[in-house]
Order: C-alpha cells, then sequence, then structure tokens
C-alpha cells in the first residue's frame, strides 16, 4: 500500500496559527514572524517569553553532513512514559514534517499548559504519552484529526502548494525549551536532540539559545563549501498581547 503523503505546509503565522487553532490549542497563544535573529528592536513584537522557534531550513550539504555524523552511532530513540523529557514523533507522513513540527511546537515545554481539555491536540499527546517511537509514529499515521486539521490548511499561505515538491528540500525543526533544556525536534532524526542547558530567565529566542540552536546551522553552512547565506524561515510561538 502507497504510504500517505500530504501537501507540505508553509511555515507562516497564518497558516500553523489556524493549525492549532482547529487542533485545539487555546487562542492565549500565536505564532509571531521572526525577521531577524540579532536586532532586539526587531523582536520588540514577539511577546517574551518565546515558547517555541519553527525553522524551515533548506537541507545544505553541510548540514547533511553534519546530520548523518551526529545521527551516526545513535541507536534507534526509546524514550516514552510520563517522564519522557520531550515528546517526539518519527516522521512516516510524506511531506508532514510542518504539521509535525507545530506538533513538537505545542504539546512540549510551557505550552502544554495552554491546550484547550478535550482538544484533538490534548488527546494526540495522551494517546502519544505511553508508546514507543513505532507505536506512537502509528498513532499519528493513522489519526483522522491530524489529518484533517492538516488538509484542511495545506492550501493556505502565499506560495503555490505542490504535493509533488518539498519546498527546496526544506526541513521543518522545532526548538523547545522544556525542564530547563533547549531542545531540537525533527521528525526525520533519530530522536529528540538535546542542545544544552537555559537559565530560568532565558527563552528559546535568547542569545544562548539561538547559538545552540538555530545559529549553529547557520554556522556550519556559512563554513561549508561555498560559504552560502542560509536562507530560512522562521516563527515563534508565544502569548497573545
Amino acid at each position: 500500500m502507497e504510504k500517505k503523503r500530504w501537501v507540505m505546509l508553509e511555515n507562516n503565522p497564518d497558516v500553523m496559527n489556524q493549525l492549532a487553532a482547529k487542533l485545539g490549542l487555546s487562542s492565549e497563544l500565536q505564532f509571531y514572524d521572526v525577521y531577524v535573529l540579532d536586532d532586539p528592536e526587531q523582536l520588540a513584537h514577539i511577546p517574551r517569553p518565546a515558547l517555541a522557534l519553527l525553522v524551515i531550513i533548506p537541507l545544505t550539504p553541510a548540514w547533511d553532513r553534519s546530520r548523518k555524523a551526529e545521527d551516526a552511532d545513535k541507536e534507534p530513540y526509546t524514550g516514552s512514559g510520563p517522564n519522557e523529557p520531550v515528546i517526539w514523533f518519527k516522521q512516516t507522513i510524506g511531506h508532514a514534517c510542518g504539521s509535525i513540527g507545530l506538533l513538537h511546537s505545542v504539546i512540549n515545554g510551557p505550552a502544554v499548559d495552554i491546550i484547550k481539555r478535550d482538544s484533538d491536540l490534548a488527546a494526540i499527546r495522551s494517546l502519544a504519552i505511553p508508546l514507543d517511537m513505532t507505536k506512537r509514529a502509528d498513532m499519528l499515521y493513522n489519526s483522522e484529526p491530524f489529518e484533517r486539521a492538516h488538509k484542511s490548511i495545506e492550501l493556505a499561505g502565499d506560495s503555490d502548494a505542490d504535493p509533488s515538491g518539498e519546498r527546496d528540500g526544506g526541513h521543518f525543526v522545532s526548538f523547545v525549551k522544556s525542564g530547563g533544556k533547549l531542545w531540537e525536534l525533527e521528525g526525520s532524526r533519530k530522536g529528540p536532540l538535546e542542545r544544552g542547558s537555559l537559565a530560568d530567565d532565558e527563552d528559546v529566542l535568547s542569545p544562548r539559545a539561538l547559538d545552540m540552536g538555530i545559529k549553529k546551522i547557520i554556522k556550519l553552512n556559512a563554513e561549508g563549501e561555498g560559504g552560502e547565506t542560509l536562507r530560512f524561515s522562521c516563527i515563534a510561538l508565544a502569548r497573545r498581547p
């Protein structure tokens, strides 16, 4: 049987706010555009603390090599249960990386406390907690509410959706703070990646979090062959003003 293959989502606040609302995230939270990473004035429109960063990044040769080297010796992920530091989903649905990135952003860290009770999001999270990596991926693969929510907004956004393309080979990565750690979450890796400790007053947009997360990927690309500028799109999850 042919595996599911969806239309890849656009990474902008309008699209992701619609998806989050359909799944059951409280209207107290929303996604905001992140225009630059180094200018506090250009980040001033985002209420702090920022709870998650959702980034779509092209798979450049330098990043690809780094990912393969990091994952080479890792054993299959075995985390599950209520003491798991973050909930991570292995991606088994083609082009569902945007929707899975949103899940990673809203079912981990402080956003968990603002999920509507009896919502699809709350149900997905509750079902996922006791499952191992494979059963969790199967649960999400067969989740009708998750598929309905994705398909209801797959044509939203500013660019033309192409079910056969991957928006220049982009990968959706979520960065969240949970348990005082910065986590990098992506469904095509071997598991969740702990990137370092953050102080109580540091969020995912703090300088140290950016250095351990998205800027580390930017630096990899700048130092790679050709030294290209990395073109990426980034949005942040935070409370409404």
